[in-house]
């Protein structure tokens, strides 16, 4: 098993990786809208927010040298489901022709009354 921080994300803010190498996979903690230096809340609408999500998702991955396309599974939780088409073309836009296996779910609340987190599983190479 290897941990994996990146100096490209906001500081965890728990007792929690970035992500962790196991086996054939890298499981990645929830990614949530918070800019990479400033630790601030990126943008107000969903769709501002989930481009930050999956911007920093983004960067976990290219950390342990791998893509969007190496992602197996997501897990995405919102808010607010009545956002969830905004939060829908954004993550078809990062993800193109990929097609995870996904689950949204909606919950009452997220740190900092952000809308959405997205948690990956990926495949190593």
């Amino acid at each position: 098993m290897k941990l994996l921080f990146s100096p490209n994300l906001p500081e965890a803010i728990g007792p929690y990786s970035h992500a962790v190498a196991a086996g054939p996979f890298l499981f990645i903690s929830g990614q949530v809208p918070f800019h990479p230096k400033t630790g601030e809340v990126v943008g107000s609408t969903m769709a501002e927010q989930a481009k930050q999500a999956l911007t920093n998702l983004t960067a976990i991955l290219a950390e342990a040298g791998l893509t969007l396309h190496d992602v197996v599974k997501t897990t995405c939780y919102v808010s607010d489901l009545t956002k969830f088409a905004e939060f829908n073309a954004v993550y078809a836009e990062f993800m193109g022709d990929h097609r995870p296996a996904r689950a949204t779910v909606e919950v009452a609340r997220l740190a900092n009354d952000i809308y959405l987190e997205v948690e990956a599983i990926a495949l190593l190479k």
